[in-house]
């Protein structure tokens, strides 16, 4: 096995490097981009980003900026199906212990996708179809997501994916979302109050320490997911949160 600091290894680092950058900006960004997010030469840029769009990881779009490849498409599903798999445990206990919906969302570029749910028992329920994309300023997962980023990619994502307002609750501007994501990272967890559907609350928290922004929410229609839900729900995603952690952290530990 080469040593950790070897060339081969070094250059597979800084790949992954760009990568991440891509990823960060959104699916797609420009080669000033990575050089102000990486410490390397640009010429190790070039001659990286030459290799990876050979191999389909990277490809270059006609404005010369530089997307996600399509062979990252694969790689993408099958890790969202480990994820969800990795998740399900979790969920059920959540839905045993609470009786209502539970699902695992992941940020992908401007939105977070859904990648697992376990539904309620109950007949009016909510359910959200594993794939699903939705925004990150007016669902619980997605503040949730919004409060362990950065200011400025925060500011980056919401912009670019806007503020659709699919209910009067919605938050519909930049300020009232950096108040939210405030109000977030104070008291530990998000809550959609029938923003992104009216009738539904979902309360949601970010899973910590994971290596792409993720987290998991339960929801259910606002009769049943009220003041009292809320002190019983807290306190079970922080544990399913924290469970989630250290099975990802785990997970990254070589042998």
């Amino acid at each position: 096995m080469p040593a950790q600091n070897s060339p081969s290894v070094q250059a597979v680092e800084r790949a992954f490097d760009i990568l991440e950058v891509i990823a960060r900006s959104g699916g797609e960004c420009s080669l000033s981009d990575i050089s102000d997010q990486t410490s390397m030469a640009l010429s190790t840029i070039h001659r990286l980003l030459r290799t990876l769009i050979s191999i389909g990881h990277v490809r270059q779009l006609p404005n010369r900026r530089y997307a996600l490849g399509p062979r990252l498409i694969r790689l993408g599903e099958v890790a969202n199906r480990q994820l969800g798999a990795l998740a399900a445990p979790v969920l059920h206990s959540l839905v045993e212990e609470l009786s209502e919906s539970a699902s695992l969302a992941v940020l992908d570029g401007d939105m977070v996708i859904y990648t697992g749910q376990v539904p309620s028992p109950h007949t009016m329920r909510t359910t959200t179809e594993v794939g699903r994309r939705v925004n990150l300023h007016n669902s619980g997962v997605g503040k949730a997501v919004l409060a362990v980023l950065d200011d400025p990619r925060i500011a980056r994502l919401v912009t670019q994916a806007g503020l659709p307002a699919p209910t009067p609750n919605t938050l519909t501007s930049l300020s009232s979302v950096f108040a939210e994501v405030e109000r977030i990272r104070e008291q530990g967890y998000a809550v959609d109050d029938q923003e992104q559907e009216l009738g539904v609350r979902c309360f949601a928290m970010s899973v910590p320490g994971a290596p792409t922004p993720m987290a998991i929410g339960v929801s259910g229609p606002v009769p049943r997911v009220d003041d009292a839900f809320a002190q019983r729900v807290v306190p079970a995603l922080r544990r399913a949160t924290e469970t989630i952690s250290s099975a990802l952290i785990g997970g990254r530990d070589t042998p």
